[in-house]
């Protein structure tokens, strides 16, 4: 379990990080990528970033190779906003949970289930 400064580490870099992300010009870099959450090892050495990006699989590809040629732009402005001992290696992961979560809602909206009248209609017939 990490401790409650790693986890104000882990917090902190993903607030850092997606402010940082948002200023990217890089043509590559999708305008709707997200960070979904960060984990810093314990000695700050390495960082593993997952973003998750709306759009098809050739989007998220291309975001990923933006971000890893934007890099050095991007740690060094995490080292300039953090006042870290070590400024981590950041690696960025593809996470699909958003569009996950997305599906499952639309497949969810879909089923056609009766809404709440069908539901208080049945709880008066059982009264009576």
């Amino acid at each position: 379990m990490p401790s409650k400064r790693m986890g104000r580490v882990n917090e902190d870099v993903k607030r850092e990080l997606a402010d940082i992300l948002r200023s990217l010009k890089d043509p590559r870099i999708a305008t709707m990528v997200t960070v979904v959450r960060t984990e810093v090892s314990g000695d700050l050495s390495y960082a593993k970033i997952f973003v998750s990006v709306m759009g098809d699989e050739a989007a998220t590809k291309s975001t990923l190779q933006g971000l890893a040629s934007a890099n050095g732009y991007i740690r060094r402005e995490l080292a300039a906003r953090l006042k870290l001992r070590k400024t981590p290696e950041l690696k960025f992961i593809a996470d699909g949970s958003i569009a996950h979560g997305a599906h499952i809602a639309q497949i969810l909206q879909s089923l056609d289930i009766p809404a709440e009248e069908d539901a208080t209609d049945e709880q008066s017939e059982d009264a009576t």
